[in-house]
């Protein structure tokens, strides 16, 4: 159900704009969305599991209001990054 330390490893070396980030929003939107992504994979078995779905609509939150930070300081940043992630909006 979490992503594992090695993919996470992965998702910040594809998405990092310096040597040593581990913090920009293009990281954090990217480690949040693959967390997405398994937790909607573990409610399609686990349909009555309530804690996690809010867990789940908390994240959703979060990668929101990375994304708006994001096009506000830079929309062609924006564009990228939910082009690369192959989100919707």
């Amino acid at each position: 159900m979490s992503i594992t330390a090695a993919r996470k490893q992965e998702l910040i070396k594809e998405y990092a704009t310096g040597a040593n980030d581990t913090g920009s929003p293009e990281v954090q939107v990217a480690v949040l969305s693959e967390r997405i992504a398994n937790l909607t994979e573990h409610f399609k078995t686990h349909g009555k599991d309530n804690h996690s779905r809010r867990g789940l609509l908390k994240l959703v939150s979060q990668r929101r209001s990375l994304l708006d930070y994001v096009k506000k300081v830079d929309e062609a940043r924006y564009k990228s990054l939910i082009e690369r992630l192959g989100l919707r909006r």
